[in-house]
């Protein structure tokens, strides 16, 4: 008896409906599987925005549903071979994609204005977020790819960090998926730990609200923790949120250049220039002096785009998540989840201690 793991291209439901459609007037076979690949994400994508709706998974979120739907179907009925081409697109080229349309998000003129004490402190983050689950890893003798992935998802900005930095580090699709898996579900713990302690900390809403923004990994985060401490609290909190995603870009062509020097690939020529990060560059400046300046749009608008940014994310992630084999991660995510937690602790304790001096 087969296995889920080897079965055959045609005992998988997504190969049956495959060879049942017809093909279509100039249409080929692999045009035809490449768009069954991308709608499959797109379906995957559709339950997980469904399953975040449920009380309970929707603290967890959609790209967690999302992913955790793509690593059940990966273990029941194996990799989609036939219809691989339109996933891969949806996990590379709609991954870049929503980075890109991810820049619309942060307001350039509001952290460079209001926020340079901010930006520096989230430097700092930054560092020591990395440097610490490195060395972490390191002395655990974990999978330092993976770990390098979570130490930057928890000092700038979760699983879009985790989606930038990870082509550059030449990180394996698998680690992707899981590094997003584990920070999404992680920063959710931590988010709802927050909002259950407030009451007891001895902090004013905006100190409480800037610890928010500097500590936890997402956005998404940043907003569920902050939200309690009303309207100044959530604004600090996501400022201060904003200016490690702002960070996200220096901190991606610092890697380049270590990943050169320290000859962690064969030759500097094949370190592929992240153009994705001039779009988010772009979008960020339309975002920030176009839209809502020269050219007026409603606030429902940033909400449609924001949505779109987050599904067409979730797409992404259903891609990455169909090439998590558990039996690998059991073995290999351990250790940097280890020092991921470690390192999210003392940075949690660290800047809760500077919050109160």
């Amino acid at each position: 008896m087969r296995t889920p793991w080897k079965q055959p291209a045609g005992e998988r439901p997504q190969d049956a409906v495959a060879a049942a459609l017809p093909a279509k007037a100039g249409q080929t076979p692999s045009s035809r599987h490449w768009l069954l690949g991308v709608g499959f994400t797109f379906v995957v994508a559709i339950l997980g925005y469904a399953l975040a709706q449920i009380p309970g998974f929707d603290r967890v979120g959609q790209l967690a549903c999302a992913i955790l739907i793509a690593i059940a179907y990966r273990q029941i009925w194996g990799y989609p071979e036939s219809i691989r081409s339109g996933i891969q697109f949806s996990a590379k080229r709609l991954l870049r994609l929503a980075i890109i349309l991810y820049g619309l998000k942060l307001n350039i003129n509001v952290v460079l204005h209001e926020g340079l004490g901010l930006l520096l402190y989230d430097a700092g983050v930054i560092v020591f977020a990395i440097g610490l689950t490195l060395l972490i890893a390191k002395s655990l003798k974990a999978d330092m790819s993976l770990s390098m992935l979570l130490g930057v998802g928890t000092g700038v900005c979760g699983a879009a960090a985790i989606a930038a930095v990870s082509p550059i580090i030449k990180a394996k699709d698998e680690d992707t998926a899981i590094g997003v898996g584990i920070i999404a579900l992680v920063g959710t713990v931590f988010a709802v730990a927050y909002t259950l302690v407030r009451p007891l900390l001895p902090l004013s809403p905006l100190e409480y609200g800037t610890w928010s923004g500097v500590s936890l990994h997402e956005i998404a985060h940043v907003a569920l923790a902050a939200a309690p401490a009303g309207d100044d609290g959530l604004a600090i909190g996501l400022l201060a949120k904003l200016g490690r995603v702002l960070l996200l870009v220096p901190l991606c062509f610092l890697l380049m250049v270590w990943m050169k020097k320290t000859g962690k690939v064969e030759g500097a020529a094949k370190i592929e220039f992240p153009w994705f990060l001039i779009g988010f560059i772009a979008m960020s400046v339309i975002g920030s002096y176009v839209l809502g300046g020269l050219i007026p749009v409603s606030d429902s608008f940033h909400s449609s785009v924001a949505s779109l940014t987050t599904f067409v994310l979730t797409m992404a992630m259903v891609g990455l998540g169909l090439n998590v084999n558990l039996r690998d991660m059991r073995t290999k995510a351990a250790k940097p989840l280890i020092a991921m937690a470690v390192t999210s602790v003392l940075l949690s304790g660290l800047t809760f201690l500077l919050a109160i001096v």
